[in-house]
């Protein structure tokens, strides 16, 4: 199981620093009318900056064209969620500005995609969509095996502690079968994980993140 919030970094993915961060010129066009007091109007197109629900928008539209299986999606950032589990607009920036989306491709194999280069939530999901977009061109273009030679490096990596005991790294006991007290664990064990709080990290987050995996895989 992977989480949306908060943000679930892909294990390997290298990570930007702040320094590193760029502003990012994804925008958005908004078409907007002046009406006159003496009548008559005028319309006019301009840019605005895009909103978190803009960028989930352009990912999933771009993931469906794709053929993506609908219900595999997940949309992992430090943005709080909405009820419907994905990120909510109208929020501060968080601290991690990174995205990452984590999918199944129409054969059911896994797929993550991961990109922190902006400084906005909403940048970089727009970059993840743009890059769908420009791999997804391949395909348009005859190149429908190219394209599964590309995607083959989005597969989603388990964590690098994978081989410990998902018991060992979550922290309840050989015994314990109960799923609802080991998920209770796992959110002790992600609050004082995340990269956010002093000694966490990004690592330590994802070995978090595929330990959950296997439990709810063994326990379900």
């Amino acid at each position: 199981m992977t989480i949306a919030y908060p943000l679930a970094w892909p294990a390997g993915w290298p990570r930007k620093t702040d320094a590193q961060r760029a502003d990012a010129r994804f925008n958005r066009k908004a078409r907007q009318t002046v009406n006159y007091t003496g009548g008559g109007s005028m319309s006019y197109t301009s840019n605005k900056a895009l909103t978190v629900s803009d960028g989930v928008r352009r990912v999933l539209d771009e993931l469906a064209r794709l053929g993506a299986r609908p219900g595999f999606t997940v949309i992992s950032t430090d943005v709080v969620l909405r009820l419907d589990g994905l990120p909510r607009s109208g929020q501060r920036e968080p601290a991690d500005p990174g995205a990452a989306v984590y999918w199944q491709d129409r054969t059911g194999a896994p797929r993550v995609m991961a990109i922190d280069r902006y400084r906005a939530v909403a940048d970089n999901l727009a970059a993840i969509a743009a890059t769908l977009e420009a791999l997804r061109a391949i395909e348009r273009h005859g190149g429908a095996q190219i394209l599964d030679r590309a995607f083959s490096g989005f597969t989603a990596l388990p964590a690098p502690a994978a081989a410990r005991s998902w018991r060992d790294v979550i922290g309840v006991g050989p015994g314990e079968r109960d799923l609802v007290a080991v998920r209770a664990a796992y959110r002790r064990r992600a609050a004082a994980a995340h990269p956010d709080r002093p000694g966490g990290s990004h690592d330590d987050m994802a070995a978090l993140t595929a330990a959950m995996r296997q439990a709810e895989q063994e326990l379900s």
